[in-house]
């Protein structure tokens, strides 16, 4: 059963998990509650080290210099923490990554969805990303962004 996606205007979903990458040491918990009083991307993205997702990982990494200042960023997706770590590494990003094996996230955002791939159905994570005002509620939903245009749309809502 999927849940509906929440809108802006919305509570966003509370949520803890573990994270790697600075400023959190690679297994902390990280909570939605924590975070209260900044502004808070979630960008969900189907996996690391992939094309699509390195292109909108990298992006961000580019422009950490405005986006950085003006909200806690955190990517989400079902990878394990060690290969996180591996991501983080590999393309220097200045930005933790939430590890949601047990998908929880992905369900409660509502982008856990039916994709289809060379005419297999499947379910993963759509690429989505979520702006959290200070206080909790949803500001922005960007629904299948498109990577190479994630930076401009979070920069025109932070």
């Amino acid at each position: 059963m999927m849940n509906a996606r929440p809108q802006p205007g919305d509570p966003a979903p509370s949520f803890s998990a573990p994270v790697a990458g600075a400023p959190y040491a690679d297994g902390d918990i990280v909570s939605l509650d924590a975070l209260r009083g900044r502004k808070v991307v979630l960008y969900f993205y189907p996996k690391d080290d992939t094309p699509g997702c390195t292109t909108q990982a990298c992006g961000l990494r580019d422009a950490w210099g405005e986006i950085g200042k003006r909200a806690a960023v955190f990517g989400v997706s079902i990878d394990p923490v060690k290969k996180h770590r591996k991501f983080i590494d590999k393309y220097s990003l200045p930005f933790p990554l939430i590890s949601d094996e047990a998908q929880r996230l992905v369900q409660d955002y509502g982008v856990w969805v039916e994709k289809s791939m060379y005419g297999k159905t499947y379910f993963g994570t759509e690429r989505t990303t979520f702006v959290i005002d200070e206080e909790g509620r949803i500001v922005a939903v960007f629904p299948l962004v498109k990577p190479a245009e994630h930076v401009d749309k979070l920069l025109s809502v932070l």
